[in-house]
C-alpha cells in the first residue's frame, strides 16, 4: 500500500513554511520595487533576510551550506508552499535559475568552485544565470544548435556567441555558459558576470515579471576562460545539462503549483462571497464545476509531481518522468488559474487581486524548459520505442518495490513516505 501521509517532521515544517509565506511574504507583494523586469536587488535582499532569519533560506541545499537538505519529495512540499506567493520562492532562494545551479553545482563542481560560487548562492548574497539559449539559427529547443564557441587559447579559451531568454543575467554574478568546443563537444563553463567580453545587449519584455534580472540577451566577444572554469568536464555539456534540467523541470512544477493554489483560493473566496440571482455565484453550475475542475486539476498535478520526485530520489533521471510531470502541471495550472480569472470577473483582469498577476506569470510555463509540444514528442518517440513501463514485464525486484514508493527528506526520519496536501 502507498502511504501518502505526511511524516510528523514534514508536516511540522509545511506548516513553518505556510505561516511564514502568508505571514511575512504576502504582505510584500505590493512593495514598489518591482518592475517588468522583476524585483528589484534591494527587495530581493530583504526577502531572503526574512527567510534566513525564519531558518528558512535555501532548504534543498546540503546542510554543509545551511540548507535543510531536502529530497525531491521535501521539495515538493516545501516548494508548492513558497509558490504561494509571488514572492516566496524568491525569499526562499529557491527561484529559477538559482535553484537549478545550486544543484548543478553542488553535483559536478570542484571543491574550489563550491566555495567561490556554491556557498554564496545557497547564503542569497549573489544570483546566477543559465546561459544556453540562443536565438536562431542557435540552439533553443534542439540543444544540438548549439552555435556559441570555446576557442582553445593557451591553456584556455575565448568564448563567443549570443545567447538570449537567459533569466536573471541583469545583475547576476556568476554564468554557466554553454559551448561547442571544437572537436570535443558543448562544455559548461564558469564566469564572473562582470568578467570583459561579456555583454548585455538588453532585457526582453515578457509577460512575466516574477524572476529578478528579467530575461536578457547576451553577447560575449572572446570572453576568455580558464582551466580552473570548466565545470565538469570538456565535452560533457550535453550530459550536465540533463543532470540539472530534469530536476528543474520538477521543480517549476513544484512553485507553480503553489501559484495555481493560490488563484483557486482567492477565486473560491470571491465565490463564496458573491451574490448573483439571488445566491452565491459558486452554488451557480457555471462558476461552481469550475471550481471542481480546478480542485481535480491541483490534484492531478500533485500526484504527478510526486511520482516524478519519487522516481529522482530512488536514483532514477527522471527524464521521461519529468517531461510528463512538465506536460501535465503546466497544462494543468494553466487551466486552473484561467478558470480563476473567469470566475472572478471584472476583478479577475485587474489588479485588485493577485490572480492575474499569477495568470501572467505562469503562461510561460508551457514554454520554459521545454514547450508541451517537445516534451510529448520525446514521450512519443520513447512509447514508440516500446519503452512504455506499462507494457514492459517487472524484474522481481522491481515488483518488490512500487514506483512511486517515496523516500523521506533528510529533515525527517529515514521511512518511505510522502506528504498529502493539507489544504486540498
Amino acid at each position: 500500500m502507498i502511504d501518502f501521509a505526511l511524516t510528523p517532521e514534514l508536516a511540522a515544517l509545511q506548516q513553518r513554511v505556510r505561516h511564514f509565506i502568508a505571514e511575512q511574504i504576502v504582505p510584500m507583494e505590493s512593495d514598489p520595487r518591482q518592475g517588468p523586469h522583476g524585483p528589484e536587488e534591494s527587495l530581493r535582499l530583504e526577502l531572503v533576510a526574512k527567510a534566513r532569519q525564519a531558518g528558512l533560506l535555501s532548504p534543498h541545499a546540503d546542510p554543509e551550506y545551511g540548507g535543510l537538505g531536502l529530497s525531491h519529495v521535501g521539495r515538493a512540499i516545501v516548494f508548492e508552499e513558497s509558490g504561494y506567493s509571488t514572492l516566496g520562492p524568491i525569499a526562499m532562494n529557491i527561484f529559477a535559475p538559482d535553484e537549478g545551479n545550486m544543484h548543478l553545482l553542488h553535483e559536478v563542481a570542484t571543491p574550489a568552485q563550491k566555495e567561490r560560487w556554491l556557498r554564496p548562492l545557497v547564503e542569497g548574497r549573489i544570483r546566477s544565470c543559465f546561459c544556453m539559449t540562443e536565438p536562431a539559427p542557435g540552439a533553443g529547443s534542439d540543444p544540438s544548435l548549439l552555435a556559441t564557441t570555446a576557442e582553445p587559447d593557451g591553456e584556455g579559451w575565448l568564448i563567443s556567441g549570443r545567447k538570449w531568454l537567459i533569466t536573471g543575467a541583469d545583475g547576476a554574478s556568476l554564468g554557466i555558459v554553454m559551448a561547442q568546443v571544437p572537436g570535443r563537444g558543448a562544455t559548461m563553463f564558469l564566469t564572473p558576470m562582470d568578467a570583459p567580453g561579456i555583454h548585455l545587449e538588453r532585457n526582453m519584455d515578457t509577460l512575466d515579471r516574477c524572476f529578478p534580472g528579467g530575461h536578457g540577451v547576451l553577447r560575449f566577444d572572446r570572453l576568455r576562460v580558464g582551466p580552473a572554469d570548466v565545470l565538469g568536464e570538456v565535452g560533457e555539456g550535453y550530459r550536465y545539462a540533463q543532470v540539472r534540467l530534469s530536476p528543474a523541470r520538477l521543480t517549476h512544477c513544484m512553485r507553480w503549483l503553489g501559484a495555481a493554489r493560490r488563484a483557486h483560493d482567492v477565486a473560491l473566496h470571491y465565490a463564496r462571497q458573491r451574490q448573483a440571482f439571488g445566491r452565491p455565484i459558486g452554488q451557480h453550475e457555471g462558476v461552481g464545476f469550475a471550481l471542481a475542475d480546478n480542485a481535480m486539476d491541483l490534484h492531478l498535478a500533485r500526484l504527478a509531481t510526486w511520482h516524478s520526485a519519487c522516481v529522482l530520489d530512488q536514483g532514477g533521471l527522471g527524464l521521461q518522468d519529468s517531461s510528463r510531470a512538465k506536460v501535465i502541471v503546466s497544462e494543468a495550472v494553466w487551466r486552473v488559474v484561467d478558470r480563476c480569472v473567469q470566475a472572478l470577473g471584472g476583478q479577475g483582469v485587474t489588479g485588485e487581486t493577485v490572480v492575474a498577476r499569477i495568470f501572467a506569470d505562469v503562461r510561460g510555463f508551457r514554454i520554459y524548459d521545454g514547450p508541451s509540444e517537445v516534451h510529448r514528442w520525446s514521450l512519443a518517440k520513447h512509447l514508440l520505442k516500446g519503452h512504455s513501463a506499462a507494457t514492459e514485464p517487472a524484474q522481481p525486484s522491481e515488483r518488490a518495490q512500487p514506483a512511486v514508493a517515496p523516500q523521506a527528506v533528510a529533515v525527517v526520519s529515514p521511512r518511505p513516505r510522502v506528504a498529502s496536501e493539507a489544504t486540498a
